[in-house]
């Protein structure tokens, strides 16, 4: 029952998703087939736990969800090794979330990790629907898809799976074996196959044969004079002088590691989208030429760095910079900063939406016209808002990152809590 309910999303909601993906094509087509493969090994997985007993180590059932942990990898990877798509908010919304397929791993009550999976992609889908809604309605049908199909995983683990994963079977749930070991040693050879090819009969008659002389057998030794004896020449007594080692002079310096090669920056236009990327230092960059309304600017890896755009353009998007700038005249969509650390933006027009996510330290100089911006947040810290004055100066505002939550009969309430200190 629990494995039929499990295919009825993978036929019903992932389908849909699926198939819509199939329709936007490019890197959400392929993201969307890794996707596949992942629900397709969790429902082997239900299988094989409905029809056993679960196994009696923690480390077997890690074992047996190596296929799915497998697959949920391949997933993030791709959006990882694909942040300069022109679907990067798909790619995002998707690999933020596909995580809710390990409720399996949940001891107790796993239905809460699903909805928080499904939590944690909403960020990227809303920003897919504000690009997308009045552009391309397949782009807000995939997004409802998706969370669909999240959605039913929740009430699905809700009802069959409440208080953690349910075996429910009477076998035993193979573990794969683990590779083979190196191979036995070779067997030692008798003591027949290396002993000497010479007769020993004749030897031992001749050591028998010298013994049967009596004293005579001494007649051969080489007699010992008195300066040849140690107790009487203290010379032998002295002994040899004791080895030393010889003295190299090491005139190499250790060796140190090889720097990792420097990636070559690069400024280009691609289609509809800038591409800035791997500076370092350079503060002259500047976009002017060739900008239309519907471009879009990518600025990534960039370290104490400044880019100015001239001009009205759709957006600009910065990933992972440190101690860089942006400086714009004016936006139709949005400026995102994205695992950023100490940077700063300033619109000399409009701008209607700033978004800032998993960054340390963000400053926002606004213009006259964009004091009705909407500044999104999540995962950040130090961001300051500075509106300017009337006399060319700019007064900051802190954006809080402290929260009180409290509860009453209509749910939860929340609000900034101010630092006094």
């Amino acid at each position: 029952m629990s494995v039929a309910a499990f295919n009825d999303i993978l036929q019903g909601s992932l389908s849909q998703y699926l198939q819509l993906s199939a329709k936007l094509g490019g890197d959400v087509a392929t993201h969307a087939k890794l996707v596949e493969k992942a629900f397709q090994a969790q429902s082997q997985f239900l299988t094989l736990a409905s029809q056993s007993k679960a196994p009696s180590s923690q480390s077997d059932i890690m074992k047996l969800l190596e296929p799915t942990s497998a697959q949920i990898i391949a997933v993030i990877d791709f959006y990882e090794k694909n942040r300069g798509s022109p679907y990067f908010n798909h790619l995002n919304a998707v690999s933020a979330s596909i995580s809710a397929l390990s409720w399996v791993t949940v001891a107790s009550v796993p239905v809460p990790y699903v909805k928080e999976m499904k939590d944690a992609g909403q960020f990227y889908t809303n920003r897919v629907l504000k690009d997308w809604k009045e552009k391309n309605e397949t782009h807000v049908d995939w997004v409802k898809s998706w969370i669909q199909t999240l959605t039913e995983l929740q009430q699905f683990v809700k009802q069959y799976h409440t208080t953690g994963l349910v075996w429910s079977g009477q076998g035993t749930a193979t573990v794969p074996p683990p590779p083979p070991g190196l191979p036995p040693p070779p067997p030692l050879l008798p003591v027949g196959d290396v002993a000497p090819s010479v007769d020993g009969s004749l030897d031992r008659s001749a050591l028998f044969k010298d013994i049967n002389k009596g004293e005579a057998v001494t007649s051969t030794l080489k007699h010992v004079t008195p300066d040849m004896q140690t107790h009487k020449n203290a010379a032998l007594r002295a002994g040899p002088a004791p080895f030393k080692a010889p003295v190299v002079s090491n005139t190499h310096r250790p060796v140190s590691a090889p720097k990792p090669a420097e990636k070559t920056p690069t400024l280009y236009k691609d289609g509809k989208k800038w591409i800035v990327e791997h500076h370092q230092g350079n503060h002259s960059l500047v976009i002017e030429d060739n900008v239309e309304m519907n471009n879009v600017v990518y600025m990534f890896n960039c370290r104490d760095s400044t880019l100015t755009v001239k001009g009205k353009l759709n957006s600009v998007f910065l990933d992972s910079c440190r101690k860089s700038s942006i400086v714009f005249d004016s936006l139709v969509s949005s400026v995102e900063f994205v695992n950023c650390q100490s940077v700063q933006m300033q619109v000399l027009g409009k701008v209607p939406t700033i978004s800032v996510d998993k960054t340390d330290g963000c400053q926002m100089y606004l213009s006259q016209e964009s004091l009705d911006v909407e500044i999104i947040s999540s995962k950040s810290s130090e961001m300051n808002v500075l509106v300017p004055k009337g006399n060319g100066d700019f007064v900051e505002f802190p954006i809080p990152e402290q929260f009180k939550t409290t509860v009453n009969p209509k749910g939860l309430v929340t609000v900034a809590v101010e630092n006094n200190g």
